[in-house]
């Protein structure tokens, strides 16, 4: 493997990714809901997933506890619920306010984890706070000259923003269940729970499957394949080879991608304000990256096995240092 494979793979990644908020416009101009194009999505990404669950991480599945169970079907609840308001939201705002506002959420999970986990902000991630709080601001105030005919900013900005929370629960739950639960096994729990939860809502709000045309079907067949399984593993493959603050800071292209692809293909401008609140809000996206990557390190170092193995080569250091 070549040393660039790893940013060419996170590059990749993120402009699959990018298109995700472009095919859902698209779906829904064909006529498809946001609820059944989220729950299409979850599900066919929840099927492609059950073979490799199922033959990988069956005895892991067997036994797993009445709690973490219901953990991972709240954490799907959530998820569900992402992917639910953030849909929404790209039938009333701009793709650019969408995935920017949606993207927020590094800065509310260091904001739940003070309040839930009475883990102290530190400084770095006050002023990240900060920052996304002021680009959050300026893009409410922003006049989104280059709406949909049908736009309401105000609603779409508030249901993104309801997207990035929802993702920051689940995300925290994550966090406590990944220490008893593989990834394969975690990933594939609440893709399940978060598709039945959506398909519940879209049979309830009574739309007929029947009436979706094809073509809707072929862009969320898409949006499962390419944002849903490729972009998001790609991130995870790239996790192990690169930093997780590059990783992060990667991450951020998506809703600047997603924006240059909105202009060229749905004729969606800026205005100065606008970009002024992207600026800041990514800005402040970075730093709380940055913060949550220094304390996962500083975790981890303060583990009993990374000081065991801390202690295990400080021997072969003296020596080495001695020869020197």
């Amino acid at each position: 493997m070549t040393r660039s494979a790893p940013f060419v793979v996170l590059g990749i990644g993120v402009a699959i990714v990018s298109t995700a908020s472009i095919l859902i416009r698209y779906a829904q101009a064909d006529g498809a809901s946001s609820a059944l194009i989220a729950a299409g999505r979850l599900s066919l990404a929840a099927l492609l997933m059950a073979p490799l669950a199922l033959s990988r991480a069956g005895p892991e599945l067997l036994r797993l506890r009445r709690k973490d169970l219901l953990l991972c079907a709240t954490s799907g609840l959530l998820l569900g619920a992402h992917f639910w308001t953030w849909t929404a939201s790209l039938e009333y705002t701009s793709v650019a306010n969408s995935t920017v506002l949606v993207t927020t959420n590094p800065v509310w999970v260091a904001l739940l984890s003070a309040w839930l986990l009475k883990e102290k902000p530190r400084r770095v991630q006050l002023i990240g706070v900060s920052l996304t709080l002021a680009g959050t601001l300026l893009i409410f105030l922003a006049e989104n000259a280059h709406g949909t005919p049908t736009s309401a900013p105000l609603l779409g900005n508030s249901l993104a923003l309801l997207g990035a929370l929802a993702a920051s629960g689940y995300l925290l739950i994550g966090r406590g269940l990944r220490s008893n639960l593989s990834l394969l096994s975690y990933v594939w729990l609440t893709y399940s729970f978060a598709a039945l939860a959506l398909i519940v809502a879209a049979l309830a709000s009574d739309e007929s499957i029947s009436s979706v045309s094809g073509k809707a079907w072929l862009l969320i067949a898409a949006l499962a394949l390419g944002p849903q399984l490729l972009g998001h593993t790609s991130f995870n493959w790239a996790l192990r080879r690169l930093s997780a603050t590059f990783v992060a800071l990667s991450i951020l292209g998506e809703p600047i991608g997603s924006a240059l692809l909105a202009w060229w293909l749905l004729d969606e401008g800026f205005v100065g304000l606008q970009l002024a609140g992207f600026a800041a809000l990514l800005g402040g996206i970075l730093v709380a990256a940055r913060a949550e990557n220094t304390d996962a390190s500083e975790e981890h170092a303060n583990t009993p096995i990374a000081q065991d193995q801390e202690r295990k080569s400080s021997p072969q250091r003296h020596e080495a240092h001695k020869e020197n």
